[in-house]
C-alpha cells in the first residue's frame, strides 16, 4: 500500500516507521522552517505526575511500548535519543511527604515511586529543599534528534517533500470526488495566530517534487494527518475540538558537572546531550502567536533563580504550541465519510510517552482492522 503522511514530527515519524516496517511505501510532506512542538519538547516520560502524585494514564503499557519502538529506531538510524534516567522531584513540606509515602504504598504505584532516592549531584547544584522523592522508570526522548535523523533518511531516499500542504489536494491524491462537508467547519475555531493565517500555496502537483527528489503520485491508498497544532486548519477534521497550549523553555549552561538525572522543582531541569539543561516549561492556553515572549522568559528566569545556586548562562529561549484535546486524550481514527483519510494528533504535553502506543493503535487499525480504544477514537466526538 502507498501512504502519504502530512507532518513529520513525532507522531508522523513513528506512524511512518511502523508502516515502513510492515513493508509499505510511505511518503512524507511537511512545512519547512516551522517550529514544531517536537523540536522544543524535552521528551520526558514521567510515570508519576502532578501535585497529587497520580500515575500517568496507561503508563504500564506506555513505557514498554516506548522503549521498544525508540530503541528499534535508534538501531535503524544509528543515533541515540532514548535516555533512561531517574527523575528526582521536590517534596515541599511534611504534607507532601506523607502524601507521597501513602501513595507509594499502593501496590499499583510501588514500582514507580521511591521514598528515599539518591539525589546524586542535585544538592551541590541546587538550593536546599524539604525532601526528595524519586520516580523510577522515567526517561527522556531527544525527540528533535530522532525526527531530524529520520528526516535525513527519507530525504536521501526521495520520500520527503518540504512544502506546506494544501488540503485542497487531498481529493486528487486520494483519487476521490468527496470533499469535506460544510458542517465540519467549526465556526468557533479561533484562528492562530490571528495576524498570521496559514499559507495557501498553489498546492501539491499530481507528481510531488521537492528538494529531496520526487514523490511519485498521483494516488495514495491512505493519507494520514499528523500536523500537530496546525490540524485545526484541516477542513476534513475541523469538527474535532482542536486545542493548543503554548510552552516556552530555556536552554542553559552551567560550569558545574552535568547531572545524570532529571530534577523537578518549580520547573523541570533536564540534562541534555550537549552539556546543557532544558528548563521549563510554561503553559498558556491563550496566546497570540508561537514566538518566545519576554514575559515568559522572565518567569522562567525567576523560577530558575529559585532552584540553581551556581552561575548559569542562557543559551537559547524557545517556544512552540502543543496540540491538545479537551478531554486530554488523543485523536486517533479515520474520517467518518472518507476512510482513506486518517488522523493521529493531540499528543499534548506527554507526546514522548503517548506517541508510541498511539501510532501502534492507528497502524493496527489501518492494516489489521483492530478496534481503536474508545477513549481515543475520534468517533467519541461525533461525525
Amino acid at each position: 500500500m502507498r501512504f502519504l503522511i502530512i507532518g513529520q514530527g513525532l507522531a508522523g515519524t513513528l506512524t511512518g516507521y511502523r508502516l515502513e516496517r510492515a513493508g509499505h511505501d510511505v511518503h512524507y510532506v511537511d512545512a519547512p522552517e516551522q517550529m514544531a512542538a517536537s523540536a522544543v519538547a524535552a521528551g520526558i516520560v514521567n510515570p508519576i505526575t502532578g501535585r497529587r502524585f497520580v500515575k500517568s494514564w496507561r503508563i504500564d503499557e506506555l513505557i514498554p511500548e516506548a522503549k521498544a519502538v525508540y530503541t528499534e529506531l535508534e538501531s535503524l538510524l544509528g543515533v541515540r535519543f532514548w535516555h533512561e534516567m531517574p527523575l528526582i522531584r521536590t517534596l515541599y513540606n511534611r504534607g507532601d511527604r506523607n502524601d507521597w509515602e501513602v501513595r507509594s504504598g499502593d501496590p499499583g504505584y510501588r514500582e514507580y515511586m521511591e521514598d528515599q532516592p539518591d539525589p546524586g549531584g542535585i544538592p551541590e547544584l541546587t538550593e536546599p529543599v524539604f525532601a526528595y522523592a524519586g520516580v523510577r522508570h522515567a526517561a527522556r526522548v531527544d525527540v528533535g534528534t530522532m525526527v531530524a535523523a529520520f528526516r535525513e533518511k527519507i530525504v536521501a531516499e526521495g520520500r520527503f517533500l518540504a512544502e506546506e500542504f494544501d488540503y485542497a489536494r487531498i481529493e486528487t491524491l486520494l483519487g476521490t470526488s468527496k470533499r469535506p462537508e460544510a458542517r465540519n467547519e467549526r465556526k468557533d475555531l479561533r484562528a492562530f495566530p490571528a495576524s498570521h493565517p496559514p499559507r495557501t500555496p498553489e498546492g501539491l502537483p499530481r507528481t510531488l517534487e521537492g528538494p529531496s527528489g520526487t514523490l511519485r503520485g498521483p494516488e495514495y491508498d491512505q493519507i494520514i494527518c499528523c500536523e500537530g497544532w496546525r490540524a485545526r486548519f484541516n477542513p476534513w477534521f475541523a469538527h474535532l475540538p482542536h486545542g493548543g497550549n503554548k510552552g516556552e523553555v530555556l536552554i542553559v549552561k552551567t560550569k558545574a558537572p552535568l547531572l545524570d538525572r532529571m530534577f523537578k522543582h518549580r520547573v523541570f531541569l533536564v540534562p541534555l546531550a550537549d552539556d546543557t539543561y532544558w528548563v521549563g516549561a510554561t503553559s498558556e492556553n491563550r496566546f497570540d502567536d508561537d514566538s518566545p515572549t519576554p514575559h515568559n522568559r522572565q518567569y522562567l528566569e525567576d523560577r530558575l533563580a529559585e532552584v540553581l545556586k551556581v552561575p548559569y548562562e542562557i543559551i537559547d529561549h524557545r517556544a512552540a504550541v502543543r496540540p491538545t484535546v479537551r478531554d486530554r486524550r488523543l485523536f486517533i481514527g479515520v474520517h467518518p465519510e472518507e476512510p482513506r483519510l486518517a488522523i493521529l494528533n493531540g499528543l499534548g504535553t506527554k507526546g514522548a510517552s503517548l506517541a508510541p502506543l498511539g501510532s501502534r493503535w492507528l497502524v493496527e487499525h489501518l492494516l489489521e482492522g483492530k478496534a481503536i480504544p474508545a477513549e481515543v477514537d475520534i468517533g467519541r466526538w461525533g461525525a
